[in-house]
């Protein structure tokens, strides 16, 4: 099934190894989530700011270790909107990419207004909006062409954060006390900071969706996947830490430019501008990976009619989805120029959650001759899933229990009008 429609709508090249795969991945992880999600964390967790990271690690791995395996199995694009068609039925495969495309659009918007806030303040909105059109630009041209700006962005972000967390931790402004979880911390308030903080985990899904243009996937995405979570996972540690230490929960809280203001706190103002360049870098790496993403997913709906299908066509010369990716910069583009970045967060956060919970629940269905995960693996990152999922804000949740709702409405009134037509 899988190849005749790819040959029916023209297929992509495989064009990514091992180390490209890795670098997309953490320029959606290492993106400008570690510039914005510590603090509304902070402010949910106090504290308990580490549990809720450490708890947000754990769904991760779960949740990637089960796609890892999926995504062996089901080397196409779409990700877990393929896993969820093929495991558990048609449904939860248009659910689950409906819960990619709309969370994933959100966090595009998100991360265009990062760039914008931190290149010109007071204009974030426009910034915002031309950085979309730049890099959806970029993406017609070929994956190979943004794999390679990825690894610049990735490379550039990883030395200032370097940077940041030398500077903090050797001025003496660092008080390790302040890593004690106190009386602050409360189990609800750890559950939604590690569900903010998911936000940044779940870049990790863009080595997946991107599975038709990965050489040897049945090898490179198991083992992508896990190598760019580790690495991201220590990144966040490591700056989490110094953010706590230098600036304390209450501060973090408060504190819209976390890294830039632990830098000032910390006696090194000149490696503020700094900061804030790598802030917008690594917006642009996040929004560049994300763009690739959902337009991926998008080009597999497209496939299969869950989407107007002029969007599965393939460019004969690049040997991209170019319709289904003008059509989602043409969408985040509109949201970059009405929205604002937190409000995304939360709501980025509950769509991707479903995405996931139902990737679990397709790896529970693997065999062992198929590469199932230990037992444990899904039926964690499932309930995890839901888990943070619902508790998120209550306007995320209101929101994105709303949204995937029309989601399934639409589905099941499309389905009544096909069948009516036979």
């Amino acid at each position: 099934m899988t190849t005749s429609t790819s040959a029916a709508t023209g297929g992509l090249k495989r064009r990514l190894g091992v180390f490209d795969s890795v670098v997309i991945g953490l320029g959606s992880m290492i993106g400008a989530g570690i510039f914005v999600a510590p603090s509304p964390a902070a402010g949910a967790a106090g504290s308990g700011l580490l549990l809720g990271l450490g708890l947000a690690a754990l769904v991760a791995y779960c949740n990637a270790t089960s796609s890892a395996r999926l995504a062996g199995r089901y080397p196409e694009s779409g990700g877990t909107y393929v896993y969820g068609r093929e495991r558990l039925g048609e449904f939860w495969g248009y659910l689950a990419g409906w819960g990619f495309v709309v969370g994933k659009t959100a966090s595009c918007a998100a991360m265009s207004l990062t760039v914008g806030s931190y290149v010109w303040p007071g204009h974030e909105h426009a910034v915002a909006v031309a950085a979309v059109v730049a890099l959806t630009a970029l993406n017609c041209t070929g994956v190979h062409k943004s794999a390679r700006l990825t690894r610049v962005i990735v490379a550039f972000v990883l030395a200032v954060l370097a940077a940041v967390v030398a500077a903090c931790l050797g001025s003496g402004a660092a008080q390790t006390g302040r890593l004690a979880t106190g009386a602050d911390a409360t189990a609800g308030g750890v559950l939604q900071a590690a569900g903010l903080l998911f936000f940044a985990f779940a870049g990790y899904a863009r080595i997946a969706t991107l599975g038709e243009e990965v050489r040897d996937p049945r090898r490179t995405i198991p083992r992508a996947i896990p190598l760019a979570l580790g690495i991201a996972l220590l990144v966040y540690a490591a700056v989490t830490v110094t953010l706590l230490a230098v600036l304390g929960p209450d501060r973090l809280a408060h504190a819209p430019a976390a890294a830039a203001e632990a830098a000032r706190v910390a006696g090194v103002p000149g490696l503020v501008p700094v900061v804030r360049a790598g802030a917008a870098v690594a917006a642009l790496g996040s929004l560049l990976a994300l763009i690739l993403g959902v337009s991926r997913t998008t080009l597999a709906m497209a496939r299969d009619h869950h989407l107007p299908h002029v969007l599965a066509a393939v460019h004969p010369r690049f040997e991209v989805p170019h319709r289904a990716e003008l059509a989602v910069g043409a969408v985040v583009a509109v949201l970059a120029a009405t929205t604002d970045v937190r409000g995304a967060i939360g709501f980025s956060s509950f769509g991707v959650l479903a995405y996931y919970a139902i990737a679990n629940a397709a790896a529970w269905t693997l065999t062992p001759d198929e590469g199932r995960p230990p037992r444990a693996v899904p039926v964690i990152g499932l309930a995890g899933c839901l888990l943070l999922a619902f508790a998120l804000p209550s306007a995320s949740v209101v929101s994105g229990t709303a949204v995937l709702t029309a989601g399934a409405l639409a589905y099941g009134v499309r389905r009544a009008l096909r069948h009516g037509r036979r």
